[in-house]
């Protein structure tokens, strides 16, 4: 079983994997990409990192906070370029091992709005990387998902089910012996650039006399930011190709965490946002046909008969319940106020 810590799982992810390995990452200069690289540069020694991005300004300041930690900058190399590009993802991959991938449009309001855009580098974007990869004889490529490409109701998360989709059924493109692609799907990170935590917390330092809730109602799972990392991680060293890999992680109450930030605060409800649940999901009962379950994951295999061919029950587990669902209200782990405190002082 994974080693638990103060804050939860930590997952296992050993980085010294990464010794000798050319990597890119897409998307590096987001919260996930920069903690991601600055724990490869801390525990490994790899042989190259490319940071793929599209802002000069962000890598720009990536790179100084990597010189500002003391960490090795020798091996870091920072790309320009977007996944909608992939006449550039393949100049970029060029000799890379593995890839992944963490670039998106992730904002709900912002799809709902921008359709167009959302579904340029979500769903088009997957596709460049798979072909960029195949093409480039990368050995594994790492996706991420989101909670919200389970059931989803959103443009964001009907893009991020597409791009799961993609990079599942890749790995019959690749041939038997190609390039190996999974997904990793998890909640919100505690305290990553856009979630709610920051947003509550420039309220208050603004002197807010209340904090704004969608609904009091709302369920979420959280997950650090190194917890996933680490989770990553350990799914790029286990995965076959074609897995989902779902964390166990808990559930909290919106209304707990402002209770936990600002207890002497009312709350105000605001009504929920267009594309917005009230709990969400990262198991469907449908896809409970295929999930297995490990000490500390859900890990859902692809349909494929193919699957079968390559698998030979690599990660073990046993199958979970016909009609499993693992949503955030229906969760067994939840964090109280005292764990949340805890939490919150990791972001």
């Amino acid at each position: 079983m994974s080693q638990a810590t103060d804050v939860g799982r930590n997952f296992g992810g050993d980085a010294l994997a990464f010794d000798g390995q050319s990597l890119l990452i897409t998307g590096g200069t987001g919260s996930f990409g920069r903690r991601l690289t600055e724990t490869i540069l801390a525990r490994s020694k790899p042989k190259r990192l490319i940071v793929f991005s599209r802002d000069e300004l962000k890598q720009f300041e990536m790179e100084q906070t990597l010189l500002e930690k003391g960490l090795d900058r020798s091996k870091v190399r920072f790309f320009l370029g977007d996944v909608r590009d992939e006449n550039r993802l393949q100049m970029a991959m060029n000799g890379i091992d593995t890839v992944i991938h963490t670039a998106a449009l992730k904002q709900v309001p912002a799809a709902e709005y921008n359709p167009f855009e959302c579904i340029h580098t979500n769903v088009f974007g997957a596709e460049n990387v798979v072909r960029a990869a195949i093409r480039s004889n990368v050995k594994k490529v790492v996706a991420l998902s989101t909670d919200k490409a389970s059931a989803p109701i959103n443009l964001y998360g009907a893009s991020k089910l597409a791009s799961d989709k993609i990079f599942v059924a890749a790995n019959n493109l690749s041939g038997q012996d190609g390039c190996r692609f999974a997904v990793v799907r998890y909640g919100n990170v505690m305290g990553s650039r856009g979630s709610v935590v920051p947003f509550f917390r420039r309220l208050l330092s603004n002197g807010s006399d209340h904090l704004p809730v969608t609904d009091d109602r709302m369920t979420r799972f959280w997950i650090t930011l190194d917890q996933g990392v680490n989770f990553v991680i350990s799914c790029w060293q286990t995965m076959q190709g074609g897995e989902i890999f779902i964390p166990k992680i808990p559930s909290t109450k919106i209304t707990d965490l402002t209770t936990a930030m600002a207890p002497d605060l009312p709350v105000k409800t605001v009504g929920i946002r267009p594309g917005e649940k009230l709990h969400e999901s990262m198991i469907t009962a449908e896809d409970a046909r295929t999930t297995i379950e490990l000490d500390d994951r859900f890990i859902i295999e692809p349909q494929f008969p193919t699957w079968g061919d390559y698998s030979h029950d690599f990660h073990g587990g046993k199958a979970v319940e016909e009609f499993f669902s693992y949503t955030s209200d229906n969760n067994t782990e939840w964090l109280s106020i005292d764990e949340l405190h805890r939490w919150l002082e990791h972001t």
